[in-house]
């Protein structure tokens, strides 16, 4: 009985190390798929899009002289009568103002609002990278659980036919199968069922997350059943020595869109200074007006009124306003230059933790694949092969058979795990030629 039992059990354990690839093979969503889904569904990219339209119109606006001002007057009008003959400083008035804003302020106007409006095709193109990480990341997680799924009902025939076996020689007069032998092979199929039953909890839980970005597709749709192997955007960045591989690192960050963005935003804040100076400037304005008057009591005409005239401010009490202004111009330069060494100096430093954790990932998976999984199938053949000829017990070749699965669920864990780290670290060299 015992060896009708390995017979069994080993036949159902061929193929116990498996690759990642070969984990499903039913067709499903890709991930790709799922990244041009919620690329495609982002809001944010639309929203940018319009304030990005929004501030080249201000652009333009800006850069425009302001609308001249029509006055229209009646001046002088004797109260008595109100004749408008009746008096010769009685007249009818119609003039224009044009105002002339300080120095050079429409141009360096216009010229902020056009640089404010370049940051956004980097803001659009560093979303799209997020966004590609971010689904990224939830498409893997809800994957390893598919997986571990799979892998854990494929060895669950293993351990049902194991109870049943155990059953059978228990209650056969020729077996020698303990009840304890029995209790322990029915232990470790509830155990099964209860990591099954989480495990679906957590694939549901990421396949609702993953739905926010793509929709019902996320529910709807199995994921497809081949880990897909990102490509790493800069391949010699885990194989370069360490000091190398931090410089190439810091020179891809500043072509970062992020970065990039940033930069923008901070030409538009040194023109914001070059605004402020424009206030020491004066202000014109130029008045032109033309006076009609009615013909005097006697009938005679009366000679039309033109006048012309310049006004301008005096920008001499600079020291509360002027000064100020500047003073505080230049200090937002200073913070935003400083908010792009933080954002550089952070990337930077998330950058080489991914790398160093991305190298470990590879020898844990070398590790695993050319030693530790083929030893533990090993291993459990072998504790097999003891228990059969009574030179084991039961609960260690059953052990043996839970080391073997929790290994490859553990391989499955660093395959992915791996491909959520190269994901990150894409996002990070985005923008590298």
């Amino acid at each position: 009985m015992r060896q009708g039992w390995r017979t069994s059990i080993v036949a159902l354990s061929i193929g116990a190390v498996v690759m990642p690839s070969a984990w499903g093979e039913e067709a499903g969503l890709e991930l790709n798929q799922a990244v041009q889904m919620a690329q495609s569904r982002d809001p944010w990219l639309s929203g940018s899009q319009y304030t990005q339209d929004a501030l080249e119109a201000e652009a333009t606006a800006a850069g425009t002289l302001p609308d001249p001002m029509i006055s229209l007057t009646a001046a002088n009008l004797p109260t008595d009568t109100f004749d408008t003959g009746q008096e010769p400083m009685t007249q009818f008035s119609v003039g224009i103002t044009q105002m002339f804003p300080r120095g050079d302020s429409l141009e360096l106007m216009e010229k902020q609002k056009e640089q404010l409006g370049q940051q956004h095709p980097f803001l659009r193109q560093d979303r799209k990278a997020k966004v590609a990480a971010t689904v990224s990341q939830l498409w893997l997680e809800a994957y390893k659980s598919q997986q571990t799924i799979a892998l854990i009902e494929r060895d669950m025939d293993l351990f049902e036919q194991l109870v049943d076996v155990t059953q059978v020689n228990y209650s056969s007069a020729l077996g020698k199968a303990r009840q304890q032998d029995v209790i322990r092979a029915q232990l470790e199929l509830t155990r099964l069922d209860d990591r099954l039953t989480s495990l679906n909890q957590q694939m549901e839980a990421s396949r609702q997350q993953l739905s926010e970005w793509i929709g019902d597709a996320a529910i709807a749709q199995p994921l497809a059943g081949e880990l897909p192997e990102l490509a790493l955007a800069m391949p010699e960045f885990t194989q370069a020595s360490t000091r190398l591989s931090r410089q190439e690192a810091g020179q891809a960050l500043v072509h970062h869109p992020a970065v990039q963005a940033l930069d923008r935003k901070i030409e538009a804040v040194k023109t914001g200074v070059d605004l402020a100076y424009q206030k020491y400037w004066p202000e014109w304005s130029v008045t032109a007006k033309y006076g009609y008057r009615a013909d005097d009591p006697m009938g005679n005409d009366r000679a039309a009124l033109f006048t012309a005239g310049v006004a301008f401010d005096l920008p001499i009490f600079t020291e509360k306003k002027q000064d100020k202004e500047v003073v505080a111009a230049v200090a937002k330069a200073e913070s935003i230059k400083t908010d792009k060494s933080l954002l550089l100096r952070n990337m930077l430093a998330k950058l080489e933790k991914s790398k160093v954790q991305l190298i470990r990932l590879n020898e844990r998976m070398s590790l695993y694949s050319n030693q530790l999984l083929p030893q533990l199938d090993e291993q459990a053949e072998a504790s097999l092969e003891a228990y059969n000829n009574d030179d084991g017990d039961f609960a260690e070749a059953v052990r043996a058979y839970i080391d073997e699965l929790d290994a490859k669920i553990e391989f499955l864990n660093i395959a992915v795990e791996r491909q959520k780290l190269i994901a990150t670290i894409n996002y990070y060299l985005e923008g590298i030629e």
